[in-house]
């Protein structure tokens, strides 16, 4: 006979989970006393459930493993919600168990009570609530599966706190098998078909469910067939920036060659992705629910085959299993459009050069160019949402997988949170978050959990003393009546070194460099506060311009 919370850490345990991200809670202390017996399970406490939930989420996103995180009833599964809603859009194998209250005052209203299955339920892949301590071997194993397969997504189990304390008889935990969708040959004949016919084919390459050998795999049939890639938003991971096939990303505000050039193409082969408002500049590159272009879409869901766009061809494969077997084919002659690749690919590096000029003392292009000088083809970057984000995805250029911690369903305040776990999952590889003022803000108390396990990150925050993106349409929409998006910052730099961390601030385009020498070489977690002029809105135009021009 074993407690229920001995039974969850077991069945984690079972399915190889080695770390979890939390806020304790007295909801599910059975569970944190079964977790201090376990050598297998490393307990990485967080500050906010936000914060929790965005790091699981994190490692998820890097790995393709559920993140695992643990909160406590009411309040702090609340606060996680936020996580949960970017693992649901973002498509990311997570798995949240939340303290629940006692079965014998449900439904009264207790303490912190709430009905998770109807509060998750419309933003989680499965939301569910473990009743009997013995069907926790097969619903945590289900947990994983229902997480993993298909188009991935976040699981919630409630776990009501006499049963984590109850004793029962359950068979041991068994690890979860991994469920494969892979294309038929016939399908694959039908590609190559359809790729001989067209005269200006482009890849799109999205969604998660990838790795780095399906990554390899489609750099290889690029090159064979000399197609131009792009990466959906803030899925640049998924190639090699630097391969003669790579013509940008197909995200917010994209290169606008490059998104004329997808909307003349006659064959579009969406890899992995749904292709969703933010790629797809509100369904304009792909027209929803009939694309002017020959469209051949793969994705591992049969459900998302033919939702918002109906395919010529649909192919329900993961991006891992396509990749290996589409590295397989080849053109019977040299593509005509190989000079048009290249082409595009000129296009992409002089899109992603950094200016040199800007308004105000610092200049972020230098910057940028800095970065990219300095910086190792395997450091992970992590951000949140704003316009200080335009920085990393248009100048930034991702060499390798597992590389990018970054919401596509555009959540604040995740890029600290993302960059403890990433930091935690890979210690030795350099990991520099992004983030702006307000950005940071939202959950950068957890850059506490950074300096708690001596996890060096490196953290830029981009201050304009503003709600940037806000300010941005404010301006365009209602020029000159400035409402709601002013904001009044803290010393960053002072703060970082009130946590424990090391702490610094540019106010002149050259302090950069010899402030982020200083914070690599401080060995602890660091905080670099840049001074921007809030007139340096976008890297192509102004405050000024934007109201001025609309």
């Amino acid at each position: 006979m074993k407690t229920g919370g001995k039974l969850i850490v077991e069945a984690l345990e079972a399915n190889g989970v080695d770390r979890i991200y939390c806020v304790p809670g007295e909801s599910y202390l059975a569970v944190l006393d079964a977790l201090h017996d376990s050598n297998r399970i490393r307990t990485i406490v967080c500050r906010q459930e936000g914060g929790a939930a965005m790091m699981a989420d994190c490692h998820g996103r890097l790995t393709g493993k559920p993140g695992i995180c643990f909160v406590t009833r009411g309040p702090g599964a609340t606060n996680a919600s936020a996580g949960i809603h970017i693992a649901m859009q973002d498509s990311i194998p997570l798995i949240m168990f939340i303290g629940q209250v006692a079965s014998h005052a449900r439904e009264r209203e207790a303490f912190q009570e709430v009905d998770y299955r109807a509060f998750f339920g419309p933003i989680a892949k499965w939301a569910t609530e473990i009743d009997d301590a013995a069907r926790i071997p097969e619903i945590v194993t289900r947990a994983f599966s229902v997480a993993t397969s298909g188009r991935p997504g976040p699981v919630v189990i409630a776990l009501p706190e006499d049963m984590l304390t109850s004793l029962a008889e359950a068979p041991d935990a068994r690890p979860f098998t991994p469920v494969e969708t892979r294309p038929g040959a016939e399908e694959m004949a039908r590609l190559e078909e359809l790729l001989g016919k067209a005269e200006r084919p482009f890849v799109i390459l999205g969604g998660s469910r990838w790795s780095a050998e399906a990554k390899s795999w489609i750099e290889k049939a690029a090159e064979a067939w000399a197609l131009p890639v792009g990466c959906s938003f803030r899925r640049q991971m998924l190639f090699d920036h630097l391969h003669p096939c790579y013509a940008g990303d197909v995200g917010i505000g994209p290169n606008p060659k490059l998104a004329a050039y997808i909307k003349e193409a006659d064959l579009v082969l969406l890899i992995g992705g749904r292709f969703g408002e933010m790629p797809s500049s509100d369904y304009t590159l792909l027209k929803s629910p009939y694309p002017d272009q020959t469209l051949v879409h793969v994705h591992p869901d049969a459900s998302e085959l033919g939702r918002v766009y109906r395919p010529t061809l649909a192919i329900n494969a993961s991006p891992d299993a396509f990749a290996e077997a589409f590295a397989d084919t080849g053109p019977k002659a040299a593509p005509d459009w190989s000079v048009e690749t290249e082409r595009l690919h000129g296009w992409y590096l002089d899109w992603s050069t950094p200016p040199e000029t800007g308004p105000g003392a610092v200049q972020m292009g230098p910057i940028m160019s800095y970065l990219e000088s300095v910086l190792p083809d395997d450091a992970i970057m992590t951000n949140g949402a704003g316009n200080y984000a335009t920085w990393v995805h248009r100048f930034h250029r991702f060499r390798r997988f597992a590389t990018q911690g970054a919401p596509t369903s555009g959540s604040m305040g995740y890029g600290t949170p993302a960059a403890v776990a990433a930091k935690a999952l890979f210690p030795e590889r350099e990991v520099v978050c992004f983030a702006g003022d307000g950005c940071f803000l939202m959950n950068g108390q957890e850059f506490a959990t950074a300096v708690q396990y001596d996890l060096p990150i490196i953290v830029i925050v981009v201050n304009n003393g503003i709600y940037g993106t806000i300010r941005m349409h404010q301006e365009r929409e209602y020029p000159g009546r400035v409402v709601a998006t002013d904001l009044k910052n803290p010393d960053f730099a002072a703060l970082a070194r009130a946590y424990g961390g090391h702490g610094e601030t540019v106010e002149a385009t050259a302090e950069f460099a010899p402030a982020f020498e200083r914070a690599r070489a401080a060995g602890k977690p660091a905080i670099i506060e840049i001074k921007l002029d809030p007139e340096a809105i976008t890297p192509t135009r102004t405050m000024t311009d934007i109201r001025e021009k609309r």
